[in-house]
C-alpha cells in the first residue's frame, strides 16, 4: 500500500477554506539573533502581511525581494522570536536542505487566488 492511499481525504468545501495567493515580497532580512529566520514584507494587492520564513539555511534575504511567491494567507497570526507572522510561503520540500518556495508559472498580479 502506497503512502497516498493512506492520507485522509478532505471535501472541496475544506480546501476552500485556505485562502491561498500570489503575493510580492517588497522586503526580506534576517530575524536577529538567527540564522535560519527571515521576516518578509509582503504585498497581496490590497493588503500587506509579514511573514517569517525558517529558509534562512538555504536562501540569503535577497532571494526574496521583488520576487512572487505563493502564500497561505488566512494563517492565525504567530510571534516568532518575538515578530509576528501573519502568513507562510508554501513551498516543495524534499529534504531538510532541498526546499523550493512555490512561484506562479506566469506572471499575475499581487493578490492573484491559488485555486
Amino acid at each position: 500500500m502506497d503512502a497516498r492511499s493512506q492520507l485522509s481525504q478532505v471535501d472541496i468545501s475544506e480546501f476552500k477554506r485556505f485562502d491561498i495567493r500570489v503575493g510580492l515580497v517588497e522586503h526580506a532580512e534576517r530575524v536577529v539573533g538567527t540564522d535560519r529566520l527571515i521576516k518578509l514584507l509582503v504585498n497581496f494587492g490590497s493588503f500587506k502581511k509579514r511573514a517569517i520564513t525558517g529558509l534562512g539555511h538555504i536562501y540569503e534575504p535577497e532571494h526574496f525581494i521583488n520576487k512572487k511567491f505563493v502564500f497561505l494567507v488566512n494563517l492565525k497570526p504567530k510571534t516568532v522570536r518575538g515578530e509576528v507572522s501573519e502568513c507562510m510561503i508554501l513551498a516543495a520540500a524534499e529534504s531538510e536542505d532541498i526546499i523550493a518556495p512555490i512561484i506562479p508559472e506566469r506572471d499575475v498580479k499581487e493578490g492573484s487566488q491559488v485555486l
